[in-house]
Order: C-alpha cells, then structure tokens, then sequence
C-alpha cells in the first residue's frame, strides 16, 4: 500500500474542515476525489503534503508514519504536489522553476531530472528562459506539473489541474499523466470537477462531503447524473 490515512481531523484555527477522513490509495493506483466547494478537498491535499498539521488520526506512506513530518519531508519520501491555482514563482525564468523542484540526492543530478522533464514536456524548452509569470495559464499548469516532477514523486498530489486551462492543453496534461500512471506506475490523487478528466485518469472516485468520505464510484458511474446529483449536486 502506498498510502494509509486513517481518521484525520484537521482546522483552519477552530473551524473544523476534516471530519474523519480515512482512505487508502495502493502503488500504482490513480484515485480521484469529488466533491462541491467546501466540503474539504483542498484542505485533504494540503493535510497530506503536510501544509496543514492534522488535529488527530494518523498519515502512512509507505509504511512510513509522516502524520508530523513537514512538507519538505514528505516530498523528499516521494510526494509531490502541485496546488491549485499553479503557484509558480512568476518573477523566475521556466528553467529556474523546474530546478526549484529538483530534490538534491545522489540516485541523479539537476541535469538529468531537467531532461527528463523537457523529454516529457518539450513545449517548455523554448520557454526555459522566459519569466514563469509571462506565461498562458496552460503553460504555467504544464510548468507546475513539470517542476513536481523534478523531484522524481511516486505519488502525485492534483488540486483542481484543468481549473481555467483550454481544452487542447487539459488533454494534453491528461494524456502525460496516464502515460505516468500506466507507464512509470506514478501513484496518483486528483481533486477534480472535469467529470470526463477523472473518470479517464482514476481507477476509483471517491466522494468527500463535510469533511469525511461518503462514497466510491468506479469510473463507469461518473456519467449517472442522478447519482452525481444526489451526492455532490454535480450534473454529468
């Protein structure tokens, strides 16, 4: 199993957002979460990479508990993260946000981890030295992706990846990141209202209302309107 979170509660000081969330997510599984806003999707990523402490409950990732490890931690154990909203440093040139994704060890260098991205991503290697901030908001999510990258994640953290993103560039990132799943066995976790971009990516949904896990669905369920409807007042 890759990761176990069993029962977390988490806050934004004493407002309660995590109610109780437990799930699993097994090596090589890519699992999607639903859910309308407010009901603790963001917050569920961001109680995971460690930017918000848990209040209780426990996180394992590969066996390993990281419930109190920092962020820095976690993405040097292999998690890696890319926020909604993108968050690139937009004053840095492209080449210098993909190394500030780069985890120094010794298994590779900075050069190696740069081409293999620029081998997955080649519409950034004319950008790398242009500001990340000049950017179409496309480029900028395939630039995010790609600085997650860097540090070689088996598991990959989405927070809402085609949020204002044009359709031939969501397909795109989609199609990266089933060759990542598939292909190099990259765990996944995608937070997600594109119902057609989760059903192809995730193995399994799960729903998330008030702070907890109501429900899964299999891919194939993501197109029952009346079932979306009746948990998360999502219409296929």
């Amino acid at each position: 199993m890759m990761l176990e979170v069993d029962t977390i509660h988490a806050a934004y000081g004493r407002i309660p957002v995590l109610n109780g969330v437990s799930l699993t997510v097994d090596d090589h599984e890519a699992v999607g979460i639903l859910g309308h806003n407010g009901m603790g999707k963001t917050t569920l990523l961001r109680a995971l990479i460690g930017q918000l402490p848990v209040t209780s409950g426990r996180i394992a990732f590969k066996d390993r508990d990281i419930t109190r490890e920092p962020p820095h931690k976690r993405a040097r154990a292999g998690i890696g993260y890319v926020p909604q909203g993108r968050a690139i440093f937009p004053g840095l040139t492209v080449r210098d946000n993909l190394r500030m994704g780069f985890n120094e060890n010794k298994i590779y260098s900075e050069e190696s981890a740069l081409e293999e991205v620029l081998a997955r991503f080649p519409r950034l290697e004319p950008l790398l030295e242009r500001a990340g901030g000049t950017l179409s908001g496309g480029e900028q999510q395939i630039l995010a992706l790609a600085r997650c990258l860097c540090g070689r994640p088996k598991m990959l953290l989405l927070d809402e990846p085609t949020e204002g993103i044009q359709p031939s560039i969501v397909d795109e990132i989609l199609e990266i990141l089933i060759g990542l799943h598939k292909f190099d066995g990259l765990a996944i976790i995608v937070v997600e209202q594109n119902l057609d971009f989760i059903a192809r990516l995730s193995q399994r949904t799960l729903l998330i209302q008030k702070g907890a896990i109501t429900g899964e669905l299999a891919p194939g369920a993501l197109g029952e309107a009346k079932l979306l409807g009746d948990f998360i007042g999502v219409e296929a």
